[in-house]
């Protein structure tokens, strides 16, 4: 008998996935609650096999499976995206369940032979093409760049299930399956964690695709993505959230990111953070010597301003801030604006530094950065302090 068993989300649909409790990194996002690699199985006169897992957990998923059916009457796999958290397990799947399809985007197609180097006989689907499992019916909707040009959905028609693959999932290990059961505030800053991490650069992309799902005719009852618990209740909660992260729109709130050597370019983020609370505004402090990149990415998620300082060190950015610029960079956050600051001792470049990195950013400076020379003095402090309330004052006039 397994230890694993399969669980019932829908008529005839079955969660069949592997929940990772040990996952701490997804290519360098901080996933501190572990992860799911969400699997389904749909029971119909064609056995079909939505999405597979990571490589080491497909004996979990067919113990799972196993719960249900005999694994090797499995006749459909769907592949939604072809990333090795999902696809890692269908080589072994393949030899061992030997389904008569298999089925995956025109990229999607190109992109697992490209990972497995193989000449198995994958078919390509057409965006809006449908397949007849009996009393089950999928349609798939090709979703290029959420978050790769393979990625697409598969929804079932007559039970209003939509498996999203990456769109509206999050990095969380729960025994739970459904949104739901679990704590609103820790599932709330999961999704936006997982938005800005992974899909904040592909906003654009999203934006459309909202647009377009109300043209599709989907009588949503379920969104099943494939990492973390699914959303059975209260759908526009996550698709809401989606349109609001994919608008960008800055708020008063401004995030300061640094790292400090002897303690100066510290004292000046706290003095800045003074001038920006009198202003009006919310500052949120991210010492980089506590603070992972991607929980600073999920702050700057609903941000107005970005605030970065660096010491110099042998002529360069501290490497943590190095680090911070580039990772933050890559997720490519709009409409804010922001400055640089920071102390030094006989050679002021990590400022400019900044400058130059926030400008390719595309944040807004407000001004050129501030420097101070080692220890900032009273007259410093006080360029600090005007510098938060100069950026208090624009994220007002953003608002207004």
């Amino acid at each position: 008998m397994s230890h694993f068993e399969a669980i019932k989300i829908s008529d005839d649909i079955y969660w069949v996935g592997a929940i990772d409790w040990e996952l701490r990194n997804f290519h360098g996002y901080q996933t501190s609650r572990g992860s799911t690699y969400n699997a389904f199985l749909i029971v119909d006169e064609r056995p079909t096999l939505i999405d597979a897992v990571k490589a080491p957990f497909l004996d979990e998923m067919l113990a799972r499976v196993a719960s249900v059916i005999d694994p090797s009457k499995i006749d459909v796999v769907v592949s939604n995206h072809a990333e090795m958290d999902h696809s890692g397990g269908l080589p072994r799947l393949l030899e061992r369940v030997a389904p008569s399809t298999v089925l995956a985007s025109p990229n999607g197609v190109k992109a697992l032979q490209a990972h497995f180097h193989w000449d198995k006989a994958i078919q390509a689907v057409k965006d809006g093409s449908t397949l007849s499992l009996g009393k089950n019916t999928l349609r798939f909707v090709e979703t290029k760049m959420i978050h790769w040009p393979d990625s697409m959905f598969s929804y079932v028609e007559e039970q209003g299930v939509l498996f999203s693959n990456d769109a509206f999932g999050m990095h969380l290990a729960s025994t739970e399956r459904f949104v739901d059961e679990l704590d609103q505030a820790v599932t709330d800053v999961e999704a936006a964690k997982y938005y800005a991490n992974i899909i904040l650069p592909l906003s654009p992309i999203v934006g459309k695709l909202l647009e377009r799902l109300p043209k599709l005719g989907f009588d949503l009852k379920l969104i099943a993505p494939d990492h973390g618990p699914l959303w059975r209740q209260d759908l526009q909660r996550i698709i809401g959230a989606y349109a609001r992260w994919a608008e960008q729109r800055p708020t008063r709130k401004a995030v300061l990111v640094y790292d400090t050597m002897w303690h100066s370019t510290e004292s000046m983020a706290h003095v800045i953070a003074e001038g920006i609370a009198k202003g009006g505004a919310r500052p949120v402090l991210m010492p980089l010597s506590g603070s992972h990149r991607s929980d600073i990415a999920t702050e700057i998620l609903d941000a107005g301003a970005l605030l970065v300082g660096s010491p110099t060190i042998n002529n360069q950015l501290y490497p943590t801030v190095a680090d911070a610029i580039s990772y933050l960079k890559g997720l490519n956050r709009k409409n804010l604006v922001g400055a640089a600051f920071g102390s030094y001792g006989w050679n002021a470049k990590a400022v400019p530094l900044l400058d130059a990195a926030l400008t390719d950013m595309g944040v807004q400076l407000l001004g050129e950065g501030l420097r101070v020379n080692y220890v900032p003095d009273a007259e410093a402090l006080a360029a600090c302090r005007a510098l938060g309330e100069r950026v208090a004052a624009r994220l007002q006039e953003n608002q207004a």
